[in-house]
């Protein structure tokens, strides 16, 4: 499914033998050649994206050579793995790397801290870590110590919609069998509106897909297996592989107007209220980025310095919100990433 970069044939014979050459001039160039082909090492370069050479365009990205207007920005959310646990660990996952090699990945992306709560709600409003209630550092349910007043991007206009998997009912404020309400943020915003209606069962997503009735914002959440909290890599991988096809076939996707990210909350280990926003010596403070649009190269890598608050903010942007809090201190991950 990589991207092939074909030239046209059509050569005579007479612009042949205008390329003629000793063969001890040729040697070389062919040697050079197949260094190319083979996919000779290259280095990221801090803040440089790179592409890595072009194959065919027969994967979800780089379908469209000029990035359109974004309509849809889709978060999938997993846990509890650093960047070096999923990228390159192939035999675990399989699709995320191959995705990752399809698409683009950021390399240098970070949460924000440790546990999952603070997380998922600094992601959402662009609070900085002095600004998240005091109790979401125990992973707390929503309550009056839980909850927050703080705007959200949930709350900013546009159409939106958490899609849950395993969450027995709309907007469900405890937990429940496989589902975490810490991995869910609406529950905890108290001046927010909607979440009543627009807070629902993962199931929904497939009825909204069918029905061309994808929200501008969606906040995806598989439940405590599928997301690899309690499930093992390969259990989440498996898990991507069966369900992001009916995004990407989806007319919202195929329409060229959508975004998908798949981040990780936190990386594994860690200690509580760590920052790591831009801590880049600590693994648990890393974790990977895969960056899905009809717009983003084949191969597409960058190793700017982005985390949670970018990825808030590139959601803004490409939406036309205007940016909450910590997601304007912080660089988006649109000119990185072509979109």
């Amino acid at each position: 499914m990589a991207m092939i970069m074909v030239l046209k044939a059509g050569w005579n014979e007479k612009r042949v033998r205008r390329w003629e050459m000793p063969v001890h001039r040729m040697l070389p160039c062919l040697a050079a050649l197949a260094l190319a082909a083979c996919g000779a090492p290259t280095r990221v370069a801090a803040g440089v994206p790179t592409v890595s050479p072009a194959t065919a365009v027969a994967g979800p990205c780089g379908s469209v050579a000029v990035p359109p207007a974004y309509r849809h920005v889709v978060w999938i959310w997993m846990e509890n793995h650093s960047y070096g646990d999923i990228i390159g660990n192939k035999a675990q996952a399989p699709y995320l790397n191959a995705l990752a090699s399809e698409c683009g990945l950021a390399t240098n992306y970070h949460n924000v801290s440790h546990p999952s709560l603070p997380n998922y709600l600094a992601a959402t409003s662009g609070s900085g870590r002095d600004g998240l209630p005091f109790l979401s550092w125990l992973d707390c349910g929503p309550s009056v110590a839980c909850d927050t007043s703080a705007a959200s991007i949930f709350g900013q206009g546009e159409t939106w919609k958490a899609y849950q998997e395993s969450m027995p009912s709309n907007c469900a404020r405890s937990n429940s069998g496989q589902y975490a309400v810490r991995h869910n943020p609406p529950p905890y915003y108290e001046k927010l509106s909607g979440c009543a209606s627009r807070d629902v069962p993962y199931a929904q997503l497939g009825t909204d897909l069918a029905a061309n009735a994808l929200p501008a914002f969606s906040f995806v959440t598989p439940n405590l297996i599928h997301d690899m909290h309690d499930g093992s890599i390969a259990q989440g991988d498996s898990w991507l592989a069966r369900h992001l096809p009916a995004l990407l076939n989806s007319a919202a996707y195929k329409s060229g107007t959508t975004a998908i990210f798949i981040t990780w909350d936190e990386g594994s280990g860690g200690h509580q209220i760590e920052n790591c926003a831009t801590k880049t010596s600590d693994a648990s403070c890393h974790v990977a980025t895969i960056v899905v649009s009809p717009s983003t190269r084949a191969g597409t890598r960058s190793g700017i310095l982005f985390n949670h608050y970018s990825l808030l903010g590139t959601a803004e942007q490409l939406l036309g919100l205007p940016r909450l809090n910590q997601a304007s201190s912080y660089p988006t991950m649109t000119a990185a990433f072509h979109l």
